[in-house]
C-alpha cells in the first residue's frame, strides 16, 4: 500500500512550524551562549576588528557638508562652550581618589561629584542607603551633589561597572555622554567628576569631552593591594587563589573577566595568584592614565608634600586664588601597610613575572588606546615610585 502523502497546503504548514520550532531553538541557543562570559568572548574575538574602528567611508565623508544647507547645523553651542571645563579625575580603587575628591569639593566654585558610575545610584535617595566607608575619613556623605538630579537614571547603566570596561575613542554610548554631560551643565561653577571606572576608557571621554582636563592618580601597587582588604588576615600571602573570591571587594575579578578580551594575559587561568591580576591591571591603568591624562601624580608624593603638589594641580587644570594651605590639611595619609602583609621577595617574585609577560605581549602587539612610545618610557617612572 503507498504511504499517505499530505496535501501540498499541510506539507507547506508543516515546513512553515519546522522552520519555526528551528528559529526559535537556535535562538534561545544563542542568548544562552551569549549570556556566559565564554559565549561574549567568542563573540569578541569575531568582532574584533570590526568593532574597533568605524567603517572607512565613515571616514572620509564625516567632513563633508551637507548638500542642504538646512541639514546638519547644530541647533546647540558645541560640547566646550556647555559649561567651564570640567575636570575628571581618574583613578584605580583604593588609590587615594576620595581624598583628591573631597579636596575639590571644599573649593568654592567646584560642584565635585563622587564616583559617577557607583552602583549605589548617588541621584537615587531611595536606593543610595546612607554607609559611609570610614577608611575615607570625615567626608559626611558622598551624594549632596547628585540632589535633584533624579533624572539621571533615564541614562543610568549599572552595566558600566563592569561591561565594555575598555572603550577606545571610536566607541558609542549616547546613554553614557547624556549622564556625564548632565552632571556637567547641572554643576555651579566647575564641574569635578572623580571616577574610579573610566581608566580604560579614556581615549573615548577626552574625544567625547575635548575640554576636559584629565587628573590621573596612582598609587604603590603594594599598598593599593593591601588598602583592598579591611583587615590583612583576611586573605594572606599565603591563600590559596580559590579562596578569594570571598574577599574580592573591589571587582578585581570581574575586570580581568572583561579585559581578558584585548588583554588575554589576565585570564584566570594564567595566573598563579591574584596578586598578578591586580598587578597587571594596575600596570595597565598606570599606562592609560600617563598616555592620556593632562596632569599625573602619585599618591605617595601628594602625601609627602601637599602644598606643592596641590599647587601644581590647581594650576594644571585652571583654579586660580585657591587657599593651598587649607586643602593641604585635608590631607591625612595611611601609613604603608604592605610590609605586614609579605616580604619584598614575594611581591618581587609576582611582579617581575608579570613585567616579563607585559614585555612579551606589547613586544608584538599594541594594546588600542596605549602609546606605543608611551609603554616604554614609563616603565622606569613606575619603578622609581617611592617605595616600589
Amino acid at each position: 500500500m503507498a504511504a499517505h502523502v499530505p496535501p501540498w497546503h499541510e506539507r507547506l504548514t508543516i515546513a512553515r512550524v519546522a522552520r519555526q520550532a528551528a528559529h526559535s531553538a537556535f535562538f534561545k541557543m544563542l542568548r544562552r551562549a551569549l549570556s556566559s562570559d565564554d559565549g561574549r568572548a567568542i563573540l569578541s574575538e569575531a568582532l574584533v576588528d570590526r568593532l574597533t574602528s568605524p567603517p572607512a567611508i565613515a571616514a572620509r565623508t564625516l567632513s563633508l557638508d551637507p548638500p542642504y544647507a538646512d541639514l546638519g547645523r547644530a541647533s546647540g553651542p558645541a560640547d566646550h562652550q556647555v559649561a567651564p571645563r570640567p575636570i575628571f579625575i581618574t583613578a584605580r580603587f583604593r588609590a587615594g581618589s576620595t581624598l583628591l575628591w573631597n579636596i575639590f569639593r571644599h573649593l568654592d566654585g567646584c560642584t565635585a561629584y563622587y564616583e559617577p558610575f557607583n552602583e549605589r545610584r548617588w541621584f537615587d535617595a531611595t536606593r543610595r542607603g546612607s554607609r559611609l566607608d570610614e577608611t575615607h575619613g570625615p567626608v559626611g556623605d558622598y551624594w549632596r551633589e547628585y540632589d535633584g538630579l533624579a533624572d539621571l537614571a533615564l541614562y543610568y547603566n549599572e552595566d558600566w561597572i563592569r561591561r565594555r570596561l575598555y572603550m577606545d575613542e571610536h566607541s558609542w554610548d549616547p546613554k553614557m555622554v547624556a549622564y556625564v554631560r548632565t552632571m556637567i551643565e547641572r554643576a555651579q561653577g566647575r564641574a569635578v567628576l572623580q571616577f574610579n571606572r573610566i581608566d580604560f576608557r579614556l581615549a573615548w571621554f577626552k574625544r567625547t569631552f575635548p575640554n576636559a582636563t584629565v587628573v590621573h592618580l596612582f598609587r604603590h601597587p603594594r599598598d593599593q593591594w593591601c588598602s583592598t582588604f579591611p583587615d590583612l588576615r583576611e586573605y594572606p600571602y599565603t591563600a590559596s587563589p580559590g579562596d578569594f573570591l570571598a574577599h574580592d571587594h573591589y571587582y578585581l575579578r570581574e575586570w580581568a573577566t572583561d579585559l581578558e578580551h584585548w588583554f588575554p594575559f589576565l585570564a584566570e587561568r594564567e595566573t598563579s595568584h591574584p596578586y598578578q591580576t591586580f598587578y597587571y591591571i594596575w600596570k595597565l591603568s598606570y599606562w592609560f592614565g600617563v598616555t592620556h591624562a593632562h596632569h599625573s601624580l602619585s599618591f605617595e608624593q601628594l602625601a609627602a608634600n601637599p602644598p606643592g603638589e596641590l599647587e601644581q594641580l590647581f594650576r594644571v587644570v585652571g583654579l586660580a586664588n585657591v587657599d593651598v594651605s587649607q586643602s593641604a590639611a585635608l590631607v591625612t595619609p595611611p601609613p604603608s601597610r604592605w610590609p605586614r602583609y609579605a616580604d619584598d621577595g614575594w611581591f618581587r617574585q609576582h611582579e617581575e613575572r608579570c613585567e616579563l609577560i607585559l614585555r612579551e605581549f606589547f613586544g608584538t602587539t599594541t594594546a588600542a588606546g596605549v602609546d606605543r612610545d608611551a609603554l616604554g618610557s614609563t616603565r622606569a617612572a613606575v619603578d622609581a615610585a617611592p617605595g616600589h
